[in-house]
């Protein structure tokens, strides 16, 4: 089992920065990736981006490209997703997923563990 536990989120004017994090605790792993999702019209939760543990490797969502950044913390096995330049239909409740396997996935299915989500609310 592994547990997330996400924080940083809050509430922000258009164009700034929030900071959210993604402790991990329980039976981690270094092979394991990292996911961030929102929910999403049509979709029970949209890919924000991933992040491989030991690979390191990356890849975000178009609508967040060049915006957004994951990084980890190996010591604190925390993973972070810095959101800057952010926009009002950035609003969402973020959730970190975890699954096992170096694979980056975008499908929501293909985590098997979840956090309880933090609340982004981006203001215009």
């Amino acid at each position: 089992q592994v547990q997330l536990v996400e924080s940083g989120g809050g509430l922000v004017q258009a164009g700034g920065s929030l900071r959210l994090s993604c402790a991990a605790s329980g039976r981690t792993a270094s092979t394991y990736t990292l996911g961030w999702f929102r929910p999403a019209p049509g979709q029970e939760r949209e890919f924000v981006g991933a992040i491989s543990w030991s690979h390191s490797t990356t890849d975000y969502a178009d609508s967040v490209k060049g915006r957004f950044t994951i990084s980890r913390d190996n010591t604190k096995n925390t993973v972070y997703l810095q959101m800057n330049s952010l926009k009002p239909e950035d609003t969402a409740v973020y959730y970190c997923a975890a699954r096992l396997g170096y694979r980056l996935e975008y499908n929501s299915n293909a985590y098997s563990y979840w956090g309880q989500g933090t609340q982004v609310t981006v203001s215009s």
